[in-house]
């Protein structure tokens, strides 16, 4: 019967069964997965219910990929991924790709039947504590829990199981303690859903030849829309600089078993002493090059003696030892500055209106300081990767983590040094008032300091010759005619009650301007010189002079009437010039 009818239907029936057998050992792919999962462990969504909320989510996920293409991989922005969502769906397709794709490479995890058992674990979990993330992603996998972590690491080393407890997940984890301490990441969880998915993308993948995932994948596993990706960036920047196990080469990040070069760099940076620390940072402070609209700065001076006592406006940059307490009056910086403001040496300080003080804020020092330890160890594990035997990955690593180091110096550099306290004196008999101005901007910092002077008033680059007049008449010449060019640029170089020029430039324009002006009734006339015995002024310009102003010790200014006056009589005759 083998050659008739029921012989070959005979055989197909076995073509049928061995072909079903065939098919049920190949292993499913990740597309195929998706269906599988979906079907063995949720409800299928009907069209009349949850096919709305799930369109919403896969909209909200495509539209933060496209909106933000420099933070993640390129594909995720192409229709095709947006169907990815939608048939993953409550799943993330980068689960079921490090499911199927990394994890199905050991030898031990059974690519569908693995997947399946690792996640009605994470689902159950998940649900058990009333996890509100739109999808299931790298990150949701809640290591923490033992039958979750029990299911990964058994296909793994038992090397790994340290590596989850300090660095990856747990109630004594790195990075559930940084969540704590920044409240920023805690909200989110940030550096636990990095570690998470640090953790998903490379452990099984550790001895490949190109370990690691890329940044962006990282932000894949993590970030949901209405997240910002800058504080998952700034997550995983912490963990690389503060976690024992994690390996960082470029942009690619990943988890090992044996411990980084970071451990010996953070006890480094722990032991360095604190004038050691303080010394670098001064020379981190003195390749501030920028002067902006000073005419000097004084970088970290260690007396009043280091600062010069000049008639030109000068920026002072207090050292980290000088610390400022916002809105206090006796911080170690205000003291500094007083102490530099009245004296220079042994003596007093003459041109006090010439100095304003940029100071550190006591808030970020701490911070500034840690990031100069940093940058000490790195450093000098770059420079001794011999003695050390360090591998050619790990003195790569030194180098670069060094050069971020410097980097991280840069920004916090900006943010410390952004208190400038300028003196001033509202009333001439009164006290000494320190105004307190916060910096903001990029900038060097002197240009940032002389910025923000100029916007408030505190500094004068361009001075009108009305402003001018109202000063001596306020101050300088109430019960006098005149008064010498070159003692006023000494009164406004000395005195706080009055503007604070840049550089006797200003005046000398300022004046320029009102002698050149043809009414000079808002403004002064200006003579050569005052003869005391002859009871006139010689040399006496008429308005609209524009030759020039000399600023020299017979040179003055004088009041309008008077100069008109004098000229008035020495058009008729009564005077000679």
């Amino acid at each position: 019967e083998i050659g008739g009818k029921g012989g070959r239907a005979a055989v197909d029936r076995l073509r049928n069964i061995f072909g079903r057998m065939e098919s049920m050992w190949r292993p499913a792919t990740s597309v195929e997965g998706y269906e599988i999962v979906r079907r063995r462990l949720f409800q299928p969504i009907a069209e009349s219910d949850n096919h709305v909320a799930r369109d919403a989510v896969v909209m909200a996920y495509s539209e933060m990929y496209r909106n933000n293409p420099q933070d993640f991989p390129g594909g995720c922005r192409e229709a095709a991924y947006s169907r990815m969502l939608r048939d993953s769906y409550p799943i993330h397709p980068e689960l079921f790709e490090r499911m199927y794709g990394t994890w199905s490479t050991l030898d031990k995890f059974q690519r569908t039947r693995g997947v399946l058992r690792l996640m009605a674990m994470v689902i159950s979990v998940l649900w058990e504590r009333n996890d509100s993330g739109l999808l299931i992603m790298p990150s949701s996998v809640p290591i923490d829990d033992p039958k979750v972590q029990n299911e990964l690491t058994y296909y793994l080393d038992d090397a790994w199981q340290p590596v989850i407890e300090k660095d990856v997940d747990g109630p004594l984890s790195l990075p559930l303690q940084l969540d704590r301490d920044f409240s920023n990441w805690g909200r989110m969880s940030a550096c636990r859903r990095v570690a998470r998915t640090i953790y998903m993308g490379t452990a099984p993948t550790l001895h490949g030849s190109n370990p690691g995932i890329d940044d962006r994948d990282v932000k894949l596993g993590c970030v949901q829309p209405g997240e910002s990706t800058a504080i998952f960036g700034d997550a995983l920047r912490k963990l690389t600089d503060t976690a024992t196990f994690l390996y960082v080469d470029g942009s690619r990040y990943w988890f090992s078993t044996q411990p980084s070069v970071t451990r010996l760099a953070q006890e480094r940076a722990a032991n360095y002493e604190q004038h050691l620390v303080w010394e670098e940072l001064k020379k981190f402070l003195r390749e501030q090059r920028e002067r902006g609209d000073f005419a000097g700065i004084h970088i970290a001076p260690d007396t009043s003696n280091d600062v010069e006592d000049e008639t030109s406006t000068r920026l002072v940059i207090l050292g980290p030892e000088h610390p400022h307490y916002p809105k206090s009056d006796d911080s170690p910086a205000r003291i500094q500055a007083e102490n530099i403001l009245l004296t220079r040496g042994n003596g007093q300080r003459l041109y006090r209106n010439m100095l304003v003080f940029l100071v550190p804020d006591n808030n970020r020092l701490k911070e500034l300081e840690q990031a100069v330890r940093d940058s000490l160890a790195w450093s000098s594990i770059a420079a001794d990767w011999e003695g050390l035997n360090l591998n050619a990955f790990q003195t790569n690593q030194a180098v670069t983590k060094k050069d971020q180091a410097k980097d991280v110096i840069k920004v916090r550099l900006f943010e410390t040094y952004s208190l400038l306290l300028a003196p001033a004196q509202p009333d001439p008999r009164g006290p000494t008032v320190w105004q307190e101005m916060r910096l903001l901007g990029n900038h060097a910092l002197a240009i940032r300091a002389s910025n923000k002077l100029i916007n408030e008033e505190n500094l004068i680059v361009k001075m009108g010759a009305t402003r001018l007049r109202l000063e001596l008449d306020n101050y300088l010449w109430k019960e006098k005619n005149h008064i010498g060019l070159k003692q006023l640029w000494e009164y406004l170089a000395s005195y706080l009650y009055l503007p604070r020029l840049k550089n006797k430039g200003v005046l000398l324009d300022a004046v320029q301007a009102g002698v050149g002006d043809m009414m000079i009734d808002d403004t002064f006339g200006y003579a050569e010189k005052w003869d005391e015995a002859q009871g006139r002024y010689l040399g006496l310009k008429s308005p609209g002079y524009r030759q020039g102003i000399l600023m020299d010790a017979d040179s003055v200014l004088i009041k309008p009437e008077i100069a008109l006056k004098q000229l008035a009589n020495e058009r008729q005759g009564t005077g000679v010039d």
